[in-house]
């Protein structure tokens, strides 16, 4: 583990052996495993200000891997703040980081963005901006927009993000669109998930970072709800891979969430995880951020200590993923 510091109210943490962090004061973390099986980790840093990657042949080497900063925060404009959860995909021989920002002069003009590497090796081959997703011509992104991933089926890519509609106290749903292209969607937006429940509406009305895992013919996307505190939490939705998965009578829904604050073991705001494999490819592991402590001075968004951590998924008599922190693990 990184010998940085934690800083936080002592007072109210509480150490378990369940809530040692894999890697600290990194949130919305996304781990990839490429297909001569290294693994590259990205996530969204406490500054908001750059997007970094790590390499390694191992899961748990990424926690002590070297951390390299592959691209900076504009001066002004577009993309000049609020840099946040970065993702990395290979798709037809090329990489390709999937990450929202905002401007300067309008920090909450949060949008997404693409960053594109022709080269072998995505640390030390240069970056090229792309600039925002291209909508299709069916519509554009109109409000705050971010938290994008990507997936495929049966020959087809898929994308999927958070957008806030309405005035006033605005909601943010799920969307989700086939694309065309890596950088272009090939259809309009439809709405995947809203915030109905009680535990999607804490502080704000929210589903957002959306993680898709894919599991005996069938999808299951994660997504989290609430605010960014100690109510931060995971719900989900599944489909058949046989479904459109642009019809989202077909997607059901979880009434309840299935990753949440656990104060005894000292797990609280679970959320924006991603989904990775075992180096054998057996085991489906989530990748997730949490903290040690539920008091927070100020904006949750500003607490520094979301730290990485990971979990071995486990699959019920249903084949329905089983989500526990007594799963969690730490570097061996």
């Amino acid at each position: 583990m990184r010998k940085e510091e934690i800083i936080m109210d002592a007072t109210n943490f509480k150490q378990t052996k369940y809530n040692k962090p894999f890697i600290i004061q990194r949130a919305d973390p996304y781990v990839y495993r490429h297909e001569d099986g290294t693994y590259l980790f990205t996530a969204s840093v406490p500054a908001y200000d750059r997007i970094i990657l790590r390499r390694s042949k191992t899961l748990d080497g990424l926690a002590d891997a070297e951390e390299t900063v592959i691209w900076k925060k504009h001066g002004r404009g577009i993309m000049s703040v609020h840099v946040w959860a970065p993702e990395i995909h290979f798709i037809e021989g090329k990489w390709f980081i999937y990450f929202a920002a905002g401007e300067k002069d309008d920090i909450w003009a949060i949008r997404p963005y693409i960053l594109m590497c022709e080269g072998e090796d995505p640390i030390k081959n240069p970056w090229t901006e792309i600039g925002p997703m291209q909508a299709s011509d069916d519509f554009s992104f109109q409000d705050f927009s971010l938290d994008m991933t990507v997936f495929e089926n049966r020959g087809k890519w898929y994308c999927v993000w958070a957008e806030k509609i309405s005035v006033g106290k605005k909601i943010s749903n799920l969307y989700i669109a086939e694309m065309k292209s890596p950088v272009k969607l090939a259809t309009a937006q439809v709405l995947l998930t809203t915030p109905e429940y009680d535990w999607e509406r804490v502080d704000f009305w929210v589903n957002e970072g959306p993680a898709v895992v894919r599991h005996n013919g069938k999808f299951y996307l994660t997504y989290s709800a609430s605010a960014t505190g100690e109510c931060y939490c995971i719900g989900m939705l599944s489909i058949d891979e046989e479904e459109e998965l642009l019809d989202p009578r077909a997607w059901k829904k979880e009434r309840y969430p299935v990753l949440k604050t656990d104060w005894e073991k000292g797990m609280f705001g679970p959320g924006h995880n991603s989904f990775t494999k075992s180096e054998d490819g057996a085991d489906d592991i989530m990748i997730y951020h949490a903290r040690q402590y539920d008091s927070i001075i100020g904006d949750p968004l500003y607490d520094p200590n979301r730290h990485t951590y990971r979990m071995r998924v486990e699959w019920d008599e249903q084949e329905k993923p089983v989500f526990d922190f007594k799963n969690n693990f730490e570097t061996t």
